[in-house]
């Protein structure tokens, strides 16, 4: 029987049991460079940006929709995904996936028009929904007791990693490959793993009877919902929260997921079942991830804009200057999945909440007078060292609980939670921040939106103890 479409057995709680047959590692570690090529992606092109609107001479629009156009599909469109995964089978949906976001990584680096590049880029943006909820799915099926906990700790360490990385390896590969060498990076990449995956991943078999039973009205109110959702917010960064399109968009986001929620209490065949709503663990984490996430890019946000700006680093510079951020989330978070035998999810994830928020207290008092080595590093270092344990305790406590037939719904709604974070962190910090356009601007909005990020993280931590169970992920 295919591993790819019923959990392997785990020792019921309270017994001893036999460990769960081990599994090789190969299978995790596809899963895990495809994700981590999908997660860089973000980061490397927004640093590629400036390169990429002077060689296609970019509009002002073209250069928020060259974004927006993969934000808004791989948000909008997770959770379908995720279901769809469950539904036709989860090797299929990531191979799918992946050979979307490969050949549209590929039409991305030919790119001769900024049409062409944003229309390619949204072609990326649904790959990655297909890919996305599949390969954790994969990796939730496939292992077991301890190699399951191990597996998921190196999942969320990769989530933490690759936002910071991705930052680095965007100046690195803009100056010495140009930007169309930082799509053309993925070809290679997914093919290799595209094969890899038909030879090691074992395929599965349809879950439900059939995919005609899938929820087609909860489904569109879904993706238009999201992607008004997210729409809204990431126009709320730029045009701010009272611009009418910004309120348009969001009241459409209300109607259109408020309809999704009637629909889905009608349905005979929900596109998320209602007892999935009350899975603690995972609504829980999944608020969590989205507020960690939405933390972690908005500071990368306006730190990037701060150490260009203010402290006047080049691209280049200024990837090599969040090195010491992304090894230490790596080092942190290798730790953090050591330790989740004997400290609980809920416990590590307080715990990181609290040493990030204090991270992002030492970056409040930077300012023009600074210098990178006394300003900004130190706080790099202690939210490095809360962030690293953050996604490796999400990740565990979120799909601890959850039924191999709903794996990939899950993991779409967790990494839901992710897309929409990661567009409203930088919406709130630019609006808490205020002119972030001239360097005077960035001064006085750097100490302000930090102060409010310490205070958000500390509400977070709040949160998270009372929200998360005691025992999510925490093995039998």
């Amino acid at each position: 029987m295919s591993a790819s479409h019923h959990p392997l057995p785990i020792a019921p709680a309270g017994q001893t049991g036999a460990e769960p047959e081990r599994r090789p590692w190969l299978v995790l570690g596809l899963m895990l460079l495809a994700q981590f090529m999908v997660i860089l992606d973000v980061s490397v092109v927004n640093v590629a940006l400036p390169s990429i609107g002077t060689s296609l001479s970019f509009t002002t629009a073209d250069y928020g929709w060259t974004v927006s156009a993969y934000v808004l599909l791989s948000g909008g469109l997770l959770l379908l995904g995720g279901r769809l995964a469950d539904l036709i089978d989860r090797r299929r949906m990531f191979l799918i996936g992946l050979t979307l976001f490969t050949t549209a990584s590929l039409v991305s680096g030919l790119a001769a028009s900024p049409a062409m590049l944003i229309v390619s880029r949204a072609a990326q943006g649904m790959g990655a929904a297909m890919l996305t909820p599949a390969a954790l799915a994969i990796v939730m099926t496939t292992y077991a007791g301890r190699q399951r906990a191990t597996a998921l700790a190196v999942w969320g360490t990769i989530g933490s990693m690759g936002i910071a990385a991705g930052v680095l390896f965007g100046g690195a590969l803009t100056a010495t490959l140009g930007w169309r060498g930082v799509f053309f990076i993925n070809v290679p990449i997914g093919v290799a793993v595209g094969l890899l995956a038909i030879l090691r991943v074992p395929a599965g078999i349809t879950v439900l009877t059939s995919i005609r039973r899938l929820d087609l009205g909860g489904a569109v109110t879904a993706v238009l919902g999201l992607i008004a959702l997210v729409f809204g917010i990431q126009h709320a960064g730029a045009q701010g929260w009272s611009d009418p399109l910004t309120f348009a968009a969001l009241a459409a986001a209300v109607v259109l997921l408020v309809a999704f929620a009637l629909i889905e209490r009608r349905g005979a065949a929900p596109l998320v079942p209602p007892h999935v709503w009350r899975i603690r663990s995972l609504v829980a984490s999944t608020a969590v991830m989205a507020g960690v996430t939405g933390a972690v890019v908005g500071s990368i946000f306006l730190n990037s804009l701060f150490l260009q700006r203010v402290l006047g680093g080049s691209a280049i510079i200024t990837g090599l200057q969040f090195l010491p951020l992304a090894l230490v989330i790596t080092l942190a978070a290798a730790v953090s999945g050591k330790l989740l035998g004997t400290i609980s999810p809920r416990l590590m994830m307080t715990g990181g909440l609290g040493i990030t928020a204090v991270g992002a207290a030492l970056l409040v008092h930077a300012g023009a007078t600074s210098d990178y080595l006394t300003g900004v590093l130190p706080g790099f270092i202690v939210l490095g060292l809360g962030v690293g344990p953050l996604f490796v305790a999400i990740s565990v406590a979120a799909m601890s609980g959850i039924r191999g037939e709903e794996a990939g719904l899950a993991s779409g709604v967790m990494m839901t939670g992710h897309e929409v974070g990661a567009a409203l962190g930088v919406a709130v910090l630019t609006a808490v921040g205020g002119d972030l356009t001239t360097v005077g601007g960035l001064v006085e909005a750097y100490p302000k939106a930090f102060g409010a990020l310490t205070l958000i993280l500390a509400a977070l931590a709040v949160f998270a103890v009372f929200a998360v169970p005691r025992r999510a992920g925490v093995p039998d």
